[in-house]
């Protein structure tokens, strides 16, 4: 998807209605959803494969360009029956007023024919990172999981929804507060949480669940005891983005082959400066090792 910004100063409320008049002076366009992910898995020094689906329209074309300048190779299969998913977002003086989303699932054929190229993609991947955002591009999520774990890749997702079964079979689910909380239910305190957690990972085969608690830190959850990273001490300024940035260091430190306790603590401090910044952002390489020290 393409998040677009509109940044504009409000003098006045409109006479028409109760609303502030928003004078725009700058647009900015940043990729967003999987494309997001991608740019910041290539923002840490490693190399990104992004599949998905855009529109043969404006937005798709900006899209396909911006993940090209972030380093990120791209597959974009083009559906001329949808527009491509944007969320605009006015701005005024630093805070959000207003997210306008333009949205359409892709058809049954295009997902279809993106199988093939993702067949294709896996022998060079080393891990496989699904992010769901709930627009129809994942139907096919059981299978690539299934063509994933077949081929001895490690799949990481960002889940959506309140059915967890289409991601059965998956190494690791990444699942914020909210997510988590509509598939298990409400928790009264932390052994609860613990006991809903460690069933929910079970029943669908994982090898940890990853819940991101924003003040509150990561909580790893695994086969054996659970891990928990407090939160880093920053100002949050966005929060928009940030499991993207969770996802994208957990993927990549996986890919280098480190533990999930180490890998949990990296993702932990990128997103700890993600959300110091505005709108959907990357962490650098170096911003992390500094961040590290």
């Amino acid at each position: 998807m393409l998040d677009r910004y509109w940044f504009g100063d409000v003098d006045r409320i409109s006479p028409e209605a109760p609303v502030p008049i928003v004078k725009v002076g700058r647009v900015d366009e940043r990729p967003g959803g999987a494309a997001n992910v991608a740019r910041n898995v290539s923002s840490l020094g490693a190399h990104s494969a992004l599949l998905s689906v855009i529109g043969t329209d404006e937005p798709g074309e900006i899209l396909e360009r911006l993940v090209a300048a972030d380093g990120v190779v791209a597959t974009l299969h083009r559906d001329a029956s949808i527009s491509t998913t944007v969320k605009l977002r006015v701005v005024a003086r630093q805070q959000q007023l207003l997210r306008i989303d333009f949205e359409k699932p892709p058809s049954k054929e295009v997902l279809a024919d993106k199988l093939v190229d993702y067949q294709n993609l896996l022998g060079a991947c080393d891990v496989v990172l699904l992010s769901d955002y709930g627009k129809g591009g994942l139907a096919h999520i059981g299978r690539m999981i299934e063509l994933a774990r077949s081929a001895g890749r490690r799949v990481l997702v960002d889940p959506k929804g309140e059915d967890y079964s289409r991601y059965k079979g998956a190494t690791i689910v990444t699942p914020n507060r909210a997510e988590l909380r509509a598939v298990v239910g409400r928790w009264g305190n932390e052994r609860e949480l613990e006991a809903k957690a460690q069933a929910l990972r079970r029943e669908l085969g994982l090898e940890a669940l990853l819940l991101t608690r924003s003040e509150e830190g990561m909580t790893l959850f695994k086969e054996g005891g659970v891990v928990h990273q407090m939160a880093s001490a920053r100002e949050v300024f966005d929060v928009s983005g940030a499991g993207d940035t969770v996802i994208a260091a957990v993927g990549v430190m996986m890919a280098c082959g480190v533990s999930l306790e180490r890998a949990m603590e990296v993702a932990n401090v990128a997103a700890g400066i993600v959300v110091g910044k505005l709108g959907t952002a990357t962490v650098g390489l170096e911003e992390l090792r500094e961040a590290l020290v």
